[in-house]
């Protein structure tokens, strides 16, 4: 199951930086603002599980779930026009947006808006999807308003609806708050509109401010108080710093002495899967043991598909354990043992951390 996550922000604000401690494929960043081609980079999504699971269950190989990241050159004023029309079409064929936020001065680095403010970032990024997004509402509208004019009922009700997401976006608020009703909203569904997208914010940092944030960060947090999003403090340079590292060990060094934990891209990637309401499970053999990815409320069939379609096609059951009692116990026959492995149909909801073994018939 495939997931986009686009990098956007404004010029010089540390995007690539981010892309580059979170992939393996490196962009050149740069000191000067300007109009490049995006970066693309498919990455592994942390989960210590799978390396917990090894302990038990020796195993070949080890295979993560992936996202791909895709770092977008920076919006500006003018990226609806020529060039930019790129850069918003990539928006658009994201799943998630990671918005890079500048929260640190570098008078090496200026702002290419001459101060450094991320809340008026924010609102100049929001603006720009939002002009698009009203373009795409208003040729709608110009579609339907003919036929809703001669009593056709479903156009008349787009057109309610379309308008109603015009006066929205019109008043500078993004489509992802339109008060409408849910079942209201397949009349834009078709328009992939660019503010319905889930966001995360990073509030990149210097390294002084890697664990605490500082005021700048603290503006985004009090901006966005109210909005339903998740807000990272990352250091950007220092992350860089640790990724070039080749030494595991000394990564953690690194990181200790700046008072982190773990990189905060390996949050931000987590944070990007959970937006999406994707979970993972688990299959665990000698030969391997791979997370995959799924939607949240999955059945086990739609999960073995994920697997292969032929899984789901000839779907007989489920034998279903739980990770923490595998690893407690510690192994399947343990689990058998004790009464922990269930056997599951066709309706069973998968969990996040399950461990499954499909049985099918094709």
């Amino acid at each position: 199951m495939g997931l986009k996550c686009g990098i956007i922000g404004l010029a010089n604000v540390g995007k690539t930086t981010i892309f580059n401690c979170m992939s393996s494929t490196k962009a050149q960043t740069s000191n000067v603002a300007t109009a490049g081609k995006s970066n693309l980079s498919i990455i592994n999504v942390p989960d210590s599980r799978l390396y917990e699971l090894e302990k038990f269950q020796p195993t070949e190989r080890i295979v993560h779930t992936t996202v791909e990241i895709v770092d977008i050159p920076g919006l500006s004023k003018t990226s609806g026009k020529g060039e930019g029309n790129k850069f918003l079409a990539d928006v658009r064929n994201c799943d998630a947006l990671i918005h890079v936020l500048r929260c640190f001065d570098d008078p090496a680095l200026p702002h290419i808006d001459g101060s450094v403010d991320p809340v008026r970032d924010i609102e100049t990024v929001n603006f720009e999807l939002q002009v698009r997004d009203l373009e795409s509402v208003e040729k709608k509208l110009q579609k339907v308003e003919k036929a809703a004019k001669v009593g056709d009922k479903e156009a008349k009700k787009a057109f309610e609806v379309l308008s109603v997401y015009k006066n929205h976006l019109e008043s500078f608020k993004n489509a992802s708050s339109v008060p409408v009703d849910e079942q209201d909203k397949k009349y834009v569904d078709d328009l992939f509109l660019l503010t319905t997208k889930p966001v995360i914010y990073v509030c990149n940092v210097d390294e002084q401010s890697a664990v605490n944030g500082n005021a700048y960060s603290q503006k985004v947090i009090e901006f966005l108080k109210d909005e339903k999003t998740e807000i990272l403090i990352i250091a950007g340079k220092v992350e860089a710093e640790i990724s070039e590292l080749e030494s595991e060990d000394d990564r953690k060094a690194f990181l200790a002495d700046v008072g982190l934990t773990e990189p905060g891209v390996n949050k931000l990637i987590r944070a990007a899967y959970s937006l999406l309401n994707l979970e993972t499970f688990f299959t665990v053999g000698p030969k391997e043991i791979r997370a995959w990815t799924i939607k949240k409320g999955m059945t086990a069939p739609q999960a073995a598909g994920v697997i292969h379609s032929d899984l789901e096609r000839g779907f007989i059951r489920a034998e279903v354990m739980k990770y923490n009692d595998f690893i407690t116990l510690g192994s399947e026959h343990a689990c058998r043992e004790k009464g922990k492995l269930f056997v599951e149909g066709k309706n069973y909801v998968v969990e996040d951390g399950d461990i499954l073994h499909i049985r099918f018939n094709v």
